[in-house]
């Protein structure tokens, strides 16, 4: 199964959430071809959610599954970690006080 480039992908979900007024922005940027994407949706109360995609070899398709539920200091450590581990990686932040993300589906 073919992918879209890291960049045009984070690209093109940050212009989806500004049509839906939800502010989005880059907190690290990856590799622009093949760095893995890591969304932080924080709830504006001290609270956010991590999500990445996993690849489910039953359907051989990527699914975004969320990988943290816990307060945005937790959450920004979790992306330190694996940022230590993979410089390639990129993290989203989207702030939605409802936890919106549109994910679903893309």
């Amino acid at each position: 199964m073919s992918r879209l480039a890291s960049e045009f992908w984070v690209k093109a979900y940050i212009k989806r959430l500004s049509l839906t007024n939800i502010p989005a922005y880059v907190l690290y940027r990856g590799d622009d071809t093949a760095g893995s994407i890591v969304i932080k949706v924080a709830t504006l109360d001290g609270r956010a959610v991590l999500y990445e995609q996993v690849y489910d070899i039953m359907t051989d398709t990527r699914q975004w599954s969320a990988v943290l539920s816990d307060t945005e200091t937790e959450a920004d450590a979790w992306i330190a970690r694996q940022r230590s581990r993979d410089s390639d990686l990129w993290a989203v932040e989207i702030e939605s006080p409802t936890g919106a993300h549109y994910l679903d589906g893309i």
